[in-house]
Protein backbone atom coordinates (compact mmCIF):
# COMPACT_ATOMS: atom_id res chain seq x y z
CA UNK A 1 0.00 0.00 0.00
CA UNK A 2 2.49 2.52 0.68
CA UNK A 3 4.34 1.65 -2.70
CA UNK A 4 0.80 2.85 -4.47
CA UNK A 5 0.82 6.03 -2.01
CA UNK A 6 4.39 6.39 -3.86
CA UNK A 7 3.34 6.27 -7.47
CA UNK A 8 0.60 7.47 -8.19
CA UNK A 9 -0.05 10.67 -5.40
CA UNK A 10 -2.58 12.36 -7.56
CA UNK A 11 -5.39 9.05 -7.23
CA UNK A 12 -7.87 9.35 -4.34
CA UNK A 13 -9.95 7.04 -2.84
CA UNK A 14 -13.87 7.65 -3.24
CA UNK A 15 -14.00 9.02 0.16
CA UNK A 16 -11.63 12.20 1.30
CA UNK A 17 -9.82 10.59 4.18
CA UNK A 18 -6.48 11.27 4.08
CA UNK A 19 -4.05 8.04 3.51
CA UNK A 20 -2.54 7.95 7.26
CA UNK A 21 -6.26 7.94 8.73
CA UNK A 22 -7.72 5.37 6.22
CA UNK A 23 -4.58 3.04 6.61
CA UNK A 24 -5.46 3.36 10.80
CA UNK A 25 -9.81 3.62 10.28
CA UNK A 26 -8.51 0.19 8.51
CA UNK A 27 -6.88 -1.63 11.36
CA UNK A 28 -8.71 -0.18 14.29
CA UNK A 29 -11.82 -1.26 12.88
CA UNK A 30 -10.43 -4.77 11.80
CA UNK A 31 -9.77 -5.35 15.59
CA UNK A 32 -12.98 -3.66 17.13
CA UNK A 33 -15.08 -5.77 14.95
CA UNK A 34 -13.14 -8.62 16.03
CA UNK A 35 -13.96 -7.46 20.16
CA UNK A 36 -17.38 -6.35 19.67
CA UNK A 37 -18.14 -10.53 18.98
CA UNK A 38 -17.51 -10.60 22.99
CA UNK A 39 -20.03 -8.41 23.99
CA UNK A 40 -23.77 -9.64 23.91
CA UNK A 41 -25.36 -8.19 21.03
CA UNK A 42 -29.35 -9.20 22.22
CA UNK A 43 -31.19 -9.45 25.39
CA UNK A 44 -32.95 -12.72 24.83
CA UNK A 45 -31.71 -15.91 23.65
CA UNK A 46 -34.94 -16.56 21.47
CA UNK A 47 -32.52 -15.48 18.52
CA UNK A 48 -30.64 -18.56 17.70
CA UNK A 49 -27.40 -18.63 18.49
CA UNK A 50 -27.46 -17.57 21.95
CA UNK A 51 -25.84 -13.85 21.62
CA UNK A 52 -26.36 -12.76 24.88
CA UNK A 53 -23.50 -13.86 26.94
CA UNK A 54 -20.44 -10.57 27.76
CA UNK A 55 -16.89 -12.82 26.73
CA UNK A 56 -17.65 -15.50 24.82
CA UNK A 57 -18.96 -15.35 20.81
CA UNK A 58 -21.96 -17.14 19.93
CA UNK A 59 -23.32 -18.37 16.61
CA UNK A 60 -23.39 -15.19 14.29
CA UNK A 61 -20.28 -13.87 16.69
CA UNK A 62 -17.92 -16.46 15.54
CA UNK A 63 -18.22 -15.61 12.07
CA UNK A 64 -17.82 -11.42 12.87
CA UNK A 65 -14.72 -12.28 14.63
CA UNK A 66 -13.22 -14.25 11.97
CA UNK A 67 -13.74 -11.92 9.49
CA UNK A 68 -12.57 -8.95 11.74
CA UNK A 69 -9.70 -10.79 12.15
CA UNK A 70 -8.88 -10.97 8.43
CA UNK A 71 -9.16 -7.20 7.96
CA UNK A 72 -6.56 -6.87 10.38
CA UNK A 73 -4.11 -8.98 9.08
CA UNK A 74 -4.80 -7.87 5.77
CA UNK A 75 -4.07 -4.60 7.22
CA UNK A 76 -0.90 -5.03 8.64
CA UNK A 77 0.33 -6.81 5.57
CA UNK A 78 -0.44 -2.99 4.29
CA UNK A 79 1.38 -1.85 6.88
CA UNK A 80 4.82 -3.95 5.85
CA UNK A 81 4.35 -5.83 9.22
CA UNK A 82 7.05 -8.59 8.70
CA UNK A 83 6.21 -12.06 8.28
CA UNK A 84 2.99 -10.54 6.52
CA UNK A 85 3.92 -9.51 3.26
CA UNK A 86 2.65 -12.52 1.78
CA UNK A 87 -0.81 -11.66 2.28
CA UNK A 88 -0.52 -8.96 -0.44
CA UNK A 89 1.59 -10.00 -3.16
CA UNK A 90 0.47 -7.22 -5.73
CA UNK A 91 -0.03 -4.23 -2.96
CA UNK A 92 -3.49 -3.23 -3.80
CA UNK A 93 -6.20 -2.28 -1.79
CA UNK A 94 -9.22 -4.29 -2.78
CA UNK A 95 -8.65 -7.52 0.06
CA UNK A 96 -8.55 -4.69 2.50
CA UNK A 97 -12.08 -3.58 0.98
CA UNK A 98 -13.38 -7.23 0.79
CA UNK A 99 -12.65 -8.60 3.73
CA UNK A 100 -13.96 -5.40 5.32
CA UNK A 101 -17.00 -5.73 3.64
CA UNK A 102 -17.41 -9.62 5.17
CA UNK A 103 -17.35 -8.25 8.64
CA UNK A 104 -20.01 -5.61 7.82
CA UNK A 105 -22.59 -7.87 5.86
CA UNK A 106 -22.29 -10.45 8.40
CA UNK A 107 -22.51 -8.28 11.33
CA UNK A 108 -25.18 -6.04 10.01
CA UNK A 109 -27.00 -8.83 8.67
CA UNK A 110 -27.17 -10.40 12.62
CA UNK A 111 -28.37 -7.25 13.71
CA UNK A 112 -31.07 -6.74 11.12
CA UNK A 113 -32.19 -10.23 11.47
CA UNK A 114 -32.46 -9.95 15.50
CA UNK A 115 -34.34 -6.52 14.96
CA UNK A 116 -36.79 -8.58 12.56
CA UNK A 117 -36.97 -11.47 14.37
CA UNK A 118 -37.60 -10.09 17.61
CA UNK A 119 -39.73 -7.37 16.52
CA UNK A 120 -37.36 -3.78 16.87
CA UNK A 121 -34.28 -2.46 17.67
CA UNK A 122 -35.71 -2.57 21.30
CA UNK A 123 -33.69 -5.73 21.07
CA UNK A 124 -30.80 -5.43 20.75
CA UNK A 125 -27.66 -4.78 23.34
CA UNK A 126 -25.26 -2.01 23.22
CA UNK A 127 -22.85 -4.60 22.05
CA UNK A 128 -24.95 -4.86 18.60
CA UNK A 129 -24.54 -1.50 18.13
CA UNK A 130 -20.88 -1.22 18.95
CA UNK A 131 -20.86 -4.10 16.93
CA UNK A 132 -22.71 -2.75 13.52
CA UNK A 133 -20.61 0.76 14.05
CA UNK A 134 -17.11 -0.85 14.24
CA UNK A 135 -17.68 -3.36 11.29
CA UNK A 136 -18.37 0.02 9.19
CA UNK A 137 -15.22 1.23 10.14
CA UNK A 138 -12.93 -0.52 7.99
CA UNK A 139 -15.33 -0.09 4.91
CA UNK A 140 -15.19 3.65 5.73
CA UNK A 141 -11.16 3.34 5.68
CA UNK A 142 -11.14 0.79 2.70
CA UNK A 143 -12.95 3.46 0.33
CA UNK A 144 -10.31 6.26 1.32
CA UNK A 145 -7.96 4.16 -0.04
CA UNK A 146 -6.10 5.58 -3.40
CA UNK A 147 -6.09 3.63 -6.43
CA UNK A 148 -2.97 3.37 -8.94
CA UNK A 149 -6.53 2.92 -11.67
CA UNK A 150 -7.19 7.12 -12.31
CA UNK A 151 -9.34 9.86 -10.97
CA UNK A 152 -12.39 8.35 -12.06
CA UNK A 153 -14.55 7.01 -9.53
CA UNK A 154 -16.24 4.15 -11.95
CA UNK A 155 -12.69 2.93 -12.35
CA UNK A 156 -11.89 3.64 -8.92
CA UNK A 157 -14.60 1.52 -7.58
CA UNK A 158 -13.60 -1.68 -10.03
CA UNK A 159 -10.38 -1.65 -8.25
CA UNK A 160 -11.51 -2.56 -5.16
CA UNK A 161 -13.34 -5.75 -6.29
CA UNK A 162 -10.78 -6.87 -8.83
CA UNK A 163 -7.11 -8.14 -9.08
CA UNK A 164 -4.06 -6.24 -9.39
CA UNK A 165 -3.24 -6.16 -12.92
CA UNK A 166 0.55 -7.62 -12.07
CA UNK A 167 1.00 -10.25 -9.25
CA UNK A 168 4.92 -10.55 -8.69
CA UNK A 169 6.42 -14.12 -8.62
CA UNK A 170 6.45 -15.61 -5.77
CA UNK A 171 9.89 -16.66 -3.43
CA UNK A 172 10.52 -19.95 -4.33
CA UNK A 173 10.43 -22.82 -1.86
CA UNK A 174 11.65 -25.88 -0.93
CA UNK A 175 9.12 -28.66 -2.50
CA UNK A 176 8.38 -29.81 1.53
CA UNK A 177 7.50 -26.35 2.36
CA UNK A 178 5.28 -26.52 -0.78
CA UNK A 179 3.40 -29.60 0.44
CA UNK A 180 3.23 -27.87 3.48
CA UNK A 181 1.63 -25.21 2.77
CA UNK A 182 -0.93 -27.54 0.63
CA UNK A 183 -1.53 -29.78 3.39
CA UNK A 184 -2.29 -26.84 5.55
CA UNK A 185 -4.95 -25.51 3.34
CA UNK A 186 -6.59 -28.65 2.88
CA UNK A 187 -7.24 -28.43 6.74
CA UNK A 188 -8.43 -24.86 6.51
CA UNK A 189 -10.91 -26.34 4.04
CA UNK A 190 -11.80 -29.25 5.54
CA UNK A 191 -12.80 -26.90 8.39
CA UNK A 192 -14.73 -24.17 6.47
CA UNK A 193 -16.50 -27.28 4.43
CA UNK A 194 -17.33 -29.04 8.41
CA UNK A 195 -18.51 -25.65 9.91
CA UNK A 196 -20.81 -24.92 6.75
CA UNK A 197 -22.97 -28.52 7.05
CA UNK A 198 -22.76 -28.29 10.76
CA UNK A 199 -24.66 -24.83 10.41
CA UNK A 200 -27.58 -25.53 12.61
CA UNK A 201 -30.13 -22.96 11.93
CA UNK A 202 -30.69 -20.90 8.60
CA UNK A 203 -29.22 -17.17 10.05
CA UNK A 204 -26.27 -18.98 10.62
CA UNK A 205 -25.97 -20.62 7.37
CA UNK A 206 -26.14 -17.33 5.38
CA UNK A 207 -23.54 -15.30 7.73
CA UNK A 208 -21.85 -18.70 6.76
CA UNK A 209 -21.96 -17.98 3.09
CA UNK A 210 -21.66 -13.82 3.34
CA UNK A 211 -17.94 -14.32 5.24
CA UNK A 212 -17.18 -17.57 2.70
CA UNK A 213 -17.69 -15.76 0.18
CA UNK A 214 -16.44 -12.38 0.69
CA UNK A 215 -13.08 -13.63 2.08
CA UNK A 216 -12.51 -16.29 -0.97
CA UNK A 217 -12.86 -13.10 -3.29
CA UNK A 218 -10.64 -10.83 -1.08
CA UNK A 219 -8.09 -14.04 -1.53
CA UNK A 220 -8.35 -13.98 -4.87
CA UNK A 221 -7.64 -10.06 -5.60
CA UNK A 222 -4.84 -10.74 -3.21
CA UNK A 223 -3.31 -13.23 -5.47
CA UNK A 224 -3.30 -15.88 -3.63
CA UNK A 225 -5.70 -18.47 -4.94
CA UNK A 226 -3.55 -17.94 -8.11
CA UNK A 227 -0.59 -18.96 -6.14
CA UNK A 228 -2.25 -21.29 -4.68
CA UNK A 229 -3.07 -23.10 -8.00
CA UNK A 230 0.52 -23.03 -9.07
CA UNK A 231 1.81 -24.88 -6.03
CA UNK A 232 -1.40 -27.80 -6.59
CA UNK A 233 0.01 -27.86 -10.23
CA UNK A 234 3.37 -29.03 -9.02
CA UNK A 235 2.15 -30.89 -6.83
CA UNK A 236 -1.32 -32.60 -8.56
CA UNK A 237 -0.92 -36.44 -7.07
CA UNK A 238 0.17 -34.85 -3.82
CA UNK A 239 -2.95 -32.63 -3.75
CA UNK A 240 -5.48 -34.96 -4.69
CA UNK A 241 -3.87 -37.43 -2.06
CA UNK A 242 -4.36 -35.06 0.62
CA UNK A 243 -7.94 -34.03 -0.79
CA UNK A 244 -9.05 -37.97 -0.44
CA UNK A 245 -7.56 -37.93 3.01
CA UNK A 246 -9.70 -35.34 3.51
CA UNK A 247 -12.46 -36.33 2.34
CA UNK A 248 -11.84 -39.48 4.32
CA UNK A 249 -11.66 -37.46 8.01
CA UNK A 250 -14.94 -36.12 7.16
CA UNK A 251 -17.17 -38.26 9.17
CA UNK A 252 -14.87 -38.64 11.77
CA UNK A 253 -15.47 -34.97 12.90
CA UNK A 254 -19.52 -35.48 12.94
CA UNK A 255 -21.37 -36.47 15.98
CA UNK A 256 -25.15 -36.34 13.97
CA UNK A 257 -25.90 -38.85 11.46
CA UNK A 258 -27.67 -36.06 9.52
CA UNK A 259 -25.14 -34.15 8.82
CA UNK A 260 -23.16 -37.27 7.77
CA UNK A 261 -26.21 -38.18 5.38
CA UNK A 262 -26.29 -34.81 3.78
CA UNK A 263 -22.54 -35.48 3.03
CA UNK A 264 -23.57 -38.54 1.33
CA UNK A 265 -25.76 -37.26 -0.83
CA UNK A 266 -23.18 -34.52 -2.23
CA UNK A 267 -20.82 -37.07 -3.22
CA UNK A 268 -23.64 -38.94 -4.86
CA UNK A 269 -24.52 -35.94 -6.84
CA UNK A 270 -21.17 -34.81 -7.52
CA UNK A 271 -20.27 -38.18 -8.91
CA UNK A 272 -22.86 -37.87 -11.09
CA UNK A 273 -22.29 -34.26 -11.84
CA UNK A 274 -18.66 -34.72 -13.03
CA UNK A 275 -19.63 -37.62 -15.30
CA UNK A 276 -22.12 -35.24 -16.71
CA UNK A 277 -19.08 -32.91 -17.42
CA UNK A 278 -17.75 -35.23 -19.33
CA UNK A 279 -20.72 -34.58 -21.87
CA UNK A 280 -20.98 -30.89 -21.46
CA UNK A 281 -17.84 -29.72 -20.12
CA UNK A 282 -15.43 -31.60 -22.50
CA UNK A 283 -17.15 -32.63 -25.38
CA UNK A 284 -19.44 -29.91 -24.95
CA UNK A 285 -22.39 -31.84 -25.27
CA UNK A 286 -25.66 -30.21 -23.94
CA UNK A 287 -27.72 -33.41 -21.80
CA UNK A 288 -30.72 -32.27 -20.59
CA UNK A 289 -32.10 -36.19 -19.73
CA UNK A 290 -29.07 -36.98 -17.95
CA UNK A 291 -30.45 -37.78 -14.96
CA UNK A 292 -32.04 -40.68 -16.85
CA UNK A 293 -28.99 -42.78 -16.27
CA UNK A 294 -28.73 -42.30 -13.20
CA UNK A 295 -32.40 -43.89 -12.64
CA UNK A 296 -31.09 -46.75 -14.55
CA UNK A 297 -28.30 -47.56 -12.59
CA UNK A 298 -30.69 -47.09 -9.17
CA UNK A 299 -33.53 -49.58 -10.57
CA UNK A 300 -30.76 -51.93 -11.92
CA UNK A 301 -29.48 -51.98 -8.39
CA UNK A 302 -33.00 -52.52 -6.83
CA UNK A 303 -33.92 -55.26 -9.37
CA UNK A 304 -30.75 -57.18 -8.20
CA UNK A 305 -30.84 -56.27 -4.89
CA UNK A 306 -32.69 -59.22 -3.32
CA UNK A 307 -35.92 -56.37 -2.18
CA UNK A 308 -39.13 -58.93 -1.75
CA UNK A 309 -41.03 -56.07 -4.08
CA UNK A 310 -38.51 -56.54 -6.79
CA UNK A 311 -39.52 -58.60 -9.81
CA UNK A 312 -36.23 -60.66 -9.32
CA UNK A 313 -37.16 -61.09 -5.52
CA UNK A 314 -35.44 -64.52 -5.53
CA UNK A 315 -31.76 -62.67 -7.15
CA UNK A 316 -29.51 -60.99 -4.75
CA UNK A 317 -26.27 -60.25 -6.49
CA UNK A 318 -23.39 -59.17 -4.31
CA UNK A 319 -22.30 -55.18 -4.03
CA UNK A 320 -19.40 -55.36 -6.71
CA UNK A 321 -21.55 -57.38 -9.40
CA UNK A 322 -24.82 -54.85 -8.54
CA UNK A 323 -22.84 -51.70 -9.34
CA UNK A 324 -20.80 -53.69 -12.19
CA UNK A 325 -24.30 -54.36 -13.34
CA UNK A 326 -25.74 -50.85 -12.79
CA UNK A 327 -22.80 -49.32 -14.73
CA UNK A 328 -22.85 -51.69 -17.82
CA UNK A 329 -26.76 -50.94 -18.17
CA UNK A 330 -26.04 -47.23 -17.96
CA UNK A 331 -23.94 -47.90 -20.46
CA UNK A 332 -26.07 -49.82 -23.16
CA UNK A 333 -28.20 -47.39 -22.82
CA UNK A 334 -26.27 -44.36 -23.09
CA UNK A 335 -25.09 -46.33 -25.82
CA UNK A 336 -28.78 -47.52 -27.56
CA UNK A 337 -29.61 -43.07 -27.15
CA UNK A 338 -26.23 -41.98 -28.40
CA UNK A 339 -25.96 -44.05 -31.38
CA UNK A 340 -29.15 -42.05 -33.65
CA UNK A 341 -29.12 -38.57 -32.11
CA UNK A 342 -25.49 -37.80 -31.58
CA UNK A 343 -24.67 -36.96 -35.32
CA UNK A 344 -27.37 -33.79 -34.38
CA UNK A 345 -26.15 -30.70 -32.69
CA UNK A 346 -26.95 -27.84 -30.43
CA UNK A 347 -30.37 -27.16 -29.44
CA UNK A 348 -31.10 -29.93 -31.59
CA UNK A 349 -29.38 -32.61 -29.48
CA UNK A 350 -30.51 -30.75 -25.94
CA UNK A 351 -34.25 -31.56 -27.03
CA UNK A 352 -33.57 -35.49 -27.79
CA UNK A 353 -31.97 -36.46 -24.83
CA UNK A 354 -35.00 -34.16 -22.76
CA UNK A 355 -37.16 -36.14 -24.64
CA UNK A 356 -35.03 -39.52 -23.30
CA UNK A 357 -35.47 -38.11 -19.64
CA UNK A 358 -38.84 -37.68 -20.09
CA UNK A 359 -39.45 -41.30 -21.70
CA UNK A 360 -37.62 -42.79 -18.83
CA UNK A 361 -39.34 -41.73 -16.39
CA UNK A 362 -42.66 -42.39 -18.11
CA UNK A 363 -41.56 -46.03 -19.09
CA UNK A 364 -41.15 -46.56 -15.11
CA UNK A 365 -43.92 -45.08 -13.97
CA UNK A 366 -46.12 -47.11 -16.69
CA UNK A 367 -44.13 -50.95 -15.75
CA UNK A 368 -46.29 -51.68 -12.89
CA UNK A 369 -47.91 -55.03 -14.89
CA UNK A 370 -51.26 -52.98 -15.93
CA UNK A 371 -50.18 -50.08 -18.18
CA UNK A 372 -47.25 -52.26 -18.99
CA UNK A 373 -45.16 -54.97 -18.28
CA UNK A 374 -44.75 -55.92 -14.63
CA UNK A 375 -41.04 -54.69 -13.79
CA UNK A 376 -40.52 -51.89 -11.75
CA UNK A 377 -43.86 -51.93 -9.54
CA UNK A 378 -44.81 -48.71 -11.32
CA UNK A 379 -45.37 -45.38 -8.96
CA UNK A 380 -44.83 -47.51 -5.88
CA UNK A 381 -41.59 -48.34 -7.11
CA UNK A 382 -39.53 -51.09 -5.11
CA UNK A 383 -39.16 -50.15 -1.48
CA UNK A 384 -37.04 -52.31 1.07
CA UNK A 385 -33.75 -52.42 -0.54
CA UNK A 386 -31.21 -53.88 1.59
CA UNK A 387 -28.30 -52.31 2.99
CA UNK A 388 -24.77 -53.38 0.87
CA UNK A 389 -22.77 -56.45 2.41
CA UNK A 390 -19.21 -55.46 1.88
CA UNK A 391 -16.41 -58.14 2.62
CA UNK A 392 -18.43 -59.31 5.33
CA UNK A 393 -19.63 -55.73 6.66
CA UNK A 394 -23.03 -54.19 6.99
CA UNK A 395 -22.85 -50.89 5.86
CA UNK A 396 -26.01 -50.88 7.93
CA UNK A 397 -24.77 -51.20 11.20
CA UNK A 398 -22.78 -48.81 13.22
CA UNK A 399 -19.12 -49.71 13.72
CA UNK A 400 -16.49 -48.42 15.76
CA UNK A 401 -12.92 -47.19 14.70
CA UNK A 402 -10.68 -45.58 17.13
CA UNK A 403 -13.05 -45.11 19.68
CA UNK A 404 -15.42 -43.03 17.22
CA UNK A 405 -18.61 -44.48 16.01
CA UNK A 406 -19.33 -44.41 12.54
CA UNK A 407 -22.95 -44.83 11.72
CA UNK A 408 -25.00 -45.91 8.37
CA UNK A 409 -24.24 -42.85 6.71
CA UNK A 410 -20.73 -42.80 7.57
CA UNK A 411 -19.66 -46.48 6.07
CA UNK A 412 -21.98 -45.37 3.15
CA UNK A 413 -19.92 -42.17 2.68
CA UNK A 414 -16.28 -44.01 2.79
CA UNK A 415 -18.52 -46.03 -0.14
CA UNK A 416 -18.46 -43.56 -2.08
CA UNK A 417 -15.33 -41.66 -0.98
CA UNK A 418 -13.93 -44.52 -2.94
CA UNK A 419 -16.21 -44.61 -5.88
CA UNK A 420 -15.42 -41.06 -6.32
CA UNK A 421 -11.88 -41.42 -5.92
CA UNK A 422 -11.82 -44.17 -9.06
CA UNK A 423 -14.19 -41.50 -10.90
CA UNK A 424 -11.87 -39.06 -10.50
CA UNK A 425 -9.05 -41.14 -11.62
CA UNK A 426 -11.10 -42.60 -14.69
CA UNK A 427 -12.12 -38.34 -15.45
CA UNK A 428 -8.11 -37.33 -15.35
CA UNK A 429 -6.93 -39.98 -17.26
CA UNK A 430 -9.23 -39.41 -19.85
CA UNK A 431 -9.39 -36.07 -19.88
CA UNK A 432 -5.29 -36.22 -20.78
CA UNK A 433 -5.75 -38.75 -23.11
CA UNK A 434 -5.89 -38.54 -26.97
CA UNK A 435 -9.48 -39.13 -26.86
CA UNK A 436 -9.54 -36.31 -23.87
CA UNK A 437 -8.09 -33.89 -27.06
CA UNK A 438 -10.55 -34.93 -29.34
CA UNK A 439 -13.48 -34.20 -27.08
CA UNK A 440 -12.13 -30.69 -26.09
CA UNK A 441 -11.54 -30.05 -30.04
CA UNK A 442 -15.14 -31.33 -30.64
CA UNK A 443 -16.03 -28.76 -28.30
CA UNK A 444 -14.19 -26.04 -29.52
CA UNK A 445 -14.99 -26.33 -33.17
CA UNK A 446 -16.59 -29.45 -34.35
CA UNK A 447 -16.06 -28.66 -38.08
CA UNK A 448 -12.44 -27.71 -37.71
CA UNK A 449 -12.17 -31.13 -35.63
CA UNK A 450 -13.40 -33.63 -38.69
CA UNK A 451 -11.73 -31.22 -40.96
CA UNK A 452 -8.49 -32.45 -39.28
CA UNK A 453 -9.18 -36.18 -38.87
CA UNK A 454 -11.19 -36.79 -35.90
CA UNK A 455 -14.07 -39.23 -36.39
CA UNK A 456 -16.60 -36.32 -34.45
CA UNK A 457 -18.99 -39.25 -33.85
CA UNK A 458 -17.17 -41.98 -32.13
CA UNK A 459 -15.66 -39.16 -30.18
CA UNK A 460 -19.29 -37.82 -29.04
CA UNK A 461 -20.18 -41.31 -28.41
CA UNK A 462 -17.19 -42.25 -26.40
CA UNK A 463 -18.08 -39.42 -24.16
CA UNK A 464 -21.94 -40.20 -23.68
CA UNK A 465 -21.13 -43.92 -22.96
CA UNK A 466 -18.60 -43.19 -20.27
CA UNK A 467 -20.72 -40.35 -18.71
CA UNK A 468 -23.83 -42.82 -18.49
CA UNK A 469 -21.93 -45.41 -17.11
CA UNK A 470 -20.70 -43.10 -14.18
CA UNK A 471 -24.04 -42.00 -13.53
CA UNK A 472 -25.07 -45.44 -13.53
CA UNK A 473 -22.23 -46.34 -10.76
CA UNK A 474 -23.43 -44.18 -8.38
CA UNK A 475 -27.14 -45.22 -8.99
CA UNK A 476 -26.31 -48.18 -7.80
CA UNK A 477 -24.58 -46.57 -4.48
CA UNK A 478 -28.05 -44.02 -4.10
CA UNK A 479 -30.59 -47.00 -4.60
CA UNK A 480 -28.98 -48.52 -1.49
CA UNK A 481 -29.01 -45.32 0.43
CA UNK A 482 -32.44 -44.26 0.31
CA UNK A 483 -33.64 -47.70 0.63
CA UNK A 484 -36.47 -47.39 -2.18
CA UNK A 485 -36.33 -46.16 -5.87
CA UNK A 486 -39.60 -44.35 -7.60
CA UNK A 487 -40.52 -42.77 -10.70
CA UNK A 488 -40.57 -39.10 -9.84
CA UNK A 489 -37.05 -37.83 -8.61
CA UNK A 490 -35.59 -38.63 -12.24
CA UNK A 491 -37.06 -36.02 -14.30
CA UNK A 492 -35.67 -32.42 -16.11
CA UNK A 493 -36.62 -30.01 -13.37
CA UNK A 494 -37.77 -30.82 -9.66
CA UNK A 495 -38.55 -29.13 -5.84
CA UNK A 496 -34.90 -31.67 -4.67
CA UNK A 497 -32.26 -33.06 -6.67
CA UNK A 498 -31.43 -35.49 -7.83
CA UNK A 499 -33.11 -33.59 -11.49
CA UNK A 500 -30.72 -32.96 -15.12
CA UNK A 501 -31.43 -29.13 -14.01
CA UNK A 502 -29.67 -29.84 -10.39
CA UNK A 503 -26.60 -31.66 -12.23
CA UNK A 504 -26.19 -29.34 -15.13
CA UNK A 505 -26.35 -26.28 -12.61
CA UNK A 506 -23.78 -28.23 -10.96
CA UNK A 507 -21.28 -28.32 -13.64
CA UNK A 508 -21.88 -24.72 -15.38
CA UNK A 509 -22.09 -23.20 -11.46
CA UNK A 510 -18.82 -24.89 -10.73
CA UNK A 511 -16.43 -25.17 -13.59
CA UNK A 512 -17.09 -27.15 -16.39
CA UNK A 513 -14.21 -28.85 -17.62
CA UNK A 514 -12.62 -29.01 -14.22
CA UNK A 515 -12.68 -31.98 -11.81
CA UNK A 516 -13.17 -29.54 -8.61
CA UNK A 517 -16.30 -27.62 -10.08
CA UNK A 518 -18.63 -29.53 -9.98
CA UNK A 519 -18.12 -31.03 -6.62
CA UNK A 520 -18.30 -27.48 -5.55
CA UNK A 521 -20.78 -26.80 -7.18
CA UNK A 522 -23.03 -30.16 -5.90
CA UNK A 523 -22.09 -29.53 -2.79
CA UNK A 524 -23.50 -25.58 -2.99
CA UNK A 525 -26.76 -26.75 -4.79
CA UNK A 526 -27.67 -29.28 -2.25
CA UNK A 527 -26.59 -27.00 0.86
CA UNK A 528 -28.43 -24.45 -0.52
CA UNK A 529 -32.14 -25.98 -0.32
CA UNK A 530 -31.41 -27.60 3.03
CA UNK A 531 -29.88 -25.03 4.93
CA UNK A 532 -32.65 -22.35 3.67
CA UNK A 533 -35.72 -24.16 4.61
CA UNK A 534 -36.64 -21.06 7.06
CA UNK A 535 -37.19 -18.80 4.23
CA UNK A 536 -39.87 -21.29 2.69
CA UNK A 537 -41.12 -20.15 -0.44
CA UNK A 538 -38.54 -17.50 -0.60
CA UNK A 539 -35.93 -19.77 -0.83
CA UNK A 540 -35.86 -20.10 -4.44
CA UNK A 541 -36.19 -16.51 -5.06
CA UNK A 542 -32.94 -16.10 -2.86
CA UNK A 543 -31.12 -19.28 -5.06
CA UNK A 544 -32.42 -17.08 -8.17
CA UNK A 545 -30.85 -14.38 -7.73
CA UNK A 546 -27.32 -15.69 -6.15
CA UNK A 547 -27.38 -17.62 -9.79
CA UNK A 548 -28.03 -14.49 -11.73
CA UNK A 549 -25.21 -12.96 -9.51
CA UNK A 550 -22.75 -15.46 -10.19
CA UNK A 551 -23.33 -16.04 -13.68
CA UNK A 552 -22.45 -12.09 -14.30
CA UNK A 553 -19.91 -11.76 -12.03
CA UNK A 554 -18.21 -15.13 -13.03
CA UNK A 555 -19.73 -16.65 -15.98
CA UNK A 556 -16.94 -19.05 -16.39
CA UNK A 557 -17.62 -20.88 -13.04
CA UNK A 558 -16.92 -20.76 -8.84
CA UNK A 559 -13.29 -23.21 -10.49
CA UNK A 560 -12.61 -21.95 -13.89
CA UNK A 561 -11.20 -23.92 -16.36
CA UNK A 562 -8.53 -21.63 -17.59
CA UNK A 563 -9.39 -21.51 -21.53
CA UNK A 564 -13.11 -21.20 -20.60
CA UNK A 565 -12.15 -18.27 -18.51
CA UNK A 566 -9.92 -16.60 -21.58
CA UNK A 567 -13.21 -17.11 -23.52
CA UNK A 568 -15.21 -15.07 -21.06
CA UNK A 569 -12.79 -12.16 -20.78
CA UNK A 570 -11.61 -10.00 -23.25
CA UNK A 571 -7.95 -9.45 -24.66
CA UNK A 572 -5.88 -7.71 -22.11
CA UNK A 573 -7.65 -9.09 -19.30
CA UNK A 574 -5.53 -10.16 -16.16
CA UNK A 575 -7.58 -12.73 -14.11
CA UNK A 576 -5.88 -15.64 -15.89
CA UNK A 577 -2.70 -17.15 -14.50
CA UNK A 578 -0.08 -17.79 -16.83
CA UNK A 579 -1.06 -21.50 -18.70
CA UNK A 580 1.86 -22.97 -18.91
CA UNK A 581 2.26 -23.27 -15.59
CA UNK A 582 -1.62 -24.17 -14.66
CA UNK A 583 -3.83 -26.00 -16.77
CA UNK A 584 -7.04 -27.88 -16.57
CA UNK A 585 -7.21 -29.56 -19.80
CA UNK A 586 -4.32 -30.93 -21.75
CA UNK A 587 -3.12 -28.79 -25.68
CA UNK A 588 -5.69 -29.72 -27.80
CA UNK A 589 -3.59 -31.28 -30.41
CA UNK A 590 -5.16 -33.25 -33.29
CA UNK A 591 -3.83 -36.44 -35.39
CA UNK A 592 -5.53 -37.62 -38.17
CA UNK A 593 -7.11 -40.79 -37.38
CA UNK A 594 -8.09 -39.87 -34.04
Amino acid sequence: MTEIAKTAPAARGLLPLPLAAARALILTGGIATAASAFLAWTWTSEFPGNLTINGYPGGLQWLTFTAGVLTALFALAAYGIKGLGWLLPAKNNAPLFLSALAGFAVTWYAVIAISVELGGLVNLEPGGYIAALASLLPVLGALSLPEQLGDDTKENLKAYITKAEKIPAPQPLAPWAERLVITVVTALGLGVFTYGIDTEYGELFIGYLLVVAFSMWALHTAGLLDRLSRLTAHHRGFTLLMGFLAAIAFPFTQTNDHYTNIGVNILIFATVALGLNIVVGLAGLLDLGYVAFLGVGAYTAALVSGSEFSRFSGVQFPFWASALTGAAASLVFGVLIGAPTLRLRGDYLAIVTLGFGEIFRIAVNNMDGDSGPDITNGPNGIPSIPDINLFGLNLGEANDIGGITLGRFANYYLLMVVIMAIIVLVYTRAADSRIGRSWIAIREDETAATAMGINGFRVKLIAFALGATLAGLAGTVFAHVTYSVVPNPYQFAGAAPPNSAFLLAAVVLGGMGTVAGPLLGAALLYLLPEKLVFLQEKSLLAFGIALILLMRFRPEGVIANRRRQLEFHETGQTDVPDTTTLTDEPAVTTKAGA
